[in-house]
């Protein structure tokens, strides 16, 4: 069906829509990359230089897409990944968790997200508690039972993060919370996107900088740059703090980062269920090549001993169909339900989903796959030197 003014047919013209409606400082950060920004456009640019090996008769009259994840079963293999402070439409992160648990999928809710786990949770059976190494162990061990008191069905541990903010293009300011100052400050960019600001007039809130899933005990929710400070300052995690936490949660357990596969045999050493094949969307060591260059590598070495997972430059159905092809369990979504709730709210992150979904659906077809579970990297036209391998 042709767009309307209430349905978008592609995730690019989320985004366009998404330009159009958001201040530039918000939407400049959901396009961030880290320094030149080389491995953010590798993570989409990648996708392209893959093909498909179609059939054309003896088709499958029907599809299936089902799979299941970290002990969850879900209708298709899209997740929602973990993305913080989500300040593109004051319902946030319930407004993906409600979309996701329509669209029968999975959501990670980040630590340092502005929702709470208890509410997301509430609003998604099916949702998985990210957290990064913040704090000392007994803070970390904290969180997470609280997740699994609030209906966590996993825990994500998030690893690949250097703290690098420099960006070539210039990083667009956040300020520490929304008072006074920083509604003087940023009313022009307001103003010039009357329909977001309309959006927060009407919900009666001003966009939350704070972390509620990060706050102590009785204490207030700190902001985001207090706990990323407290984050910077915390001392690094070893693998022995790694499977201390792995064996302390003691349920279904996914550690995202991983673009070497020493890393991979590393956690699954360390006990994990599953690992996620992500550079950060682009965030994080800029010259890291794309996550579906390196997923080869890391199936290779751990694909028959746990759950790999793919985050990174999903913008298509074919993207997932070629991240299954080359040994995916599923993928991770981030900027693309951001541009779609940006969009149009939950309606916009649920027209996201149905895209990917109808994609997975012609592409199966066109490869004359019955079921995700059928999908080999025959099915693909791979060049030579497409994948980047780690040596060891």
């Amino acid at each position: 069906m042709a767009s309307t003014k209430e349905w978008f047919e592609s995730v690019a013209e989320a985004q366009r829509r998404a330009k159009k409606r958001l201040p530039k400082s918000v939407y400049m950060a959901l396009v961030a990359g880290a320094e030149q920004g080389i491995t953010l456009d590798d993570n989409v640019n990648a996708f392209a230089e893959i093909g498909f090996r179609p059939h054309i008769a003896d088709l499958p009259q029907e599809r299936r897409q089902a799979t299941t994840v970290m002990g969850q079963d879900v209708e298709f293999p899209v997740l929602i990944s973990p993305t913080g402070v989500q300040a593109v439409h004051p319902d946030g992160e319930l407004a993906v968790a409600r979309a996701a648990a329509a669209a029968g999928t999975a959501m990670g809710l980040s630590s340092f997200a502005s929702k709470s786990i208890e509410e997301v949770a509430a609003a998604n059976p099916k949702t998985f508690f990210q957290s990064y190494w913040v704090g000392g162990r007994d803070v970390i061990l904290h969180r997470a039972e609280r997740a699994r008191a609030a209906g966590a069905k996993g825990l994500i541990l998030t690893l690949d993060w250097t703290f690098a903010h420099r960006r070539d293009w210039g990083s667009p300011p956040i300020p520490e919370k929304f008072d006074l100052k920083a509604m003087l400050k940023f009313a022009p960019e307001g103003l010039s996107r009357p329909r977001y600001l309309l959006d927060w007039v009407k919900s009666g809130a001003l966009p939350d900088l704070t972390t509620p899933n990060l706050a102590d005990p009785g204490q207030q929710a700190p902001t985001f740059f207090g706990a990323y400070y407290e984050w910077m300052t915390t001392p690094l995690p070893t693998w022995d703090d790694i499977r201390w936490l792995r064996e302390q949660w003691g349920g279904p357990f996914a550690i995202k980062g991983i673009m070497h596969p020493d890393d991979a045999r590393r956690a699954v050493d360390a006990g994990a269920t599953a690992i996620s094949v992500s550079n950060h969307g682009g965030n994080n060591l800029d010259g890291t090549p794309a996550s579906i260059r390196a997923l080869p590598a890391v199936v290779d070495a751990v694909g028959d001993q746990v759950e790999v997972l793919l985050d990174g430059g999903i913008r298509r159905g074919s993207d997932v169909v070629k991240a299954l092809a080359l040994g995916a369990r599923a993928v991770l979504i981030g900027r693309a339900y951001l541009w779609g709730m940006a969009a149009n709210g939950e309606a916009g992150v649920a027209n996201v989903l149905q895209i990917l979904r109808s994609g997975i659906d012609e592409a199966l077809l066109g490869l004359g796959r019955g079921s995700v579970h059928d999908l080999v990297p025959d099915d693909l036209i791979v060049p030579e030197n497409f994948t980047r391998t780690g040596k060891s």
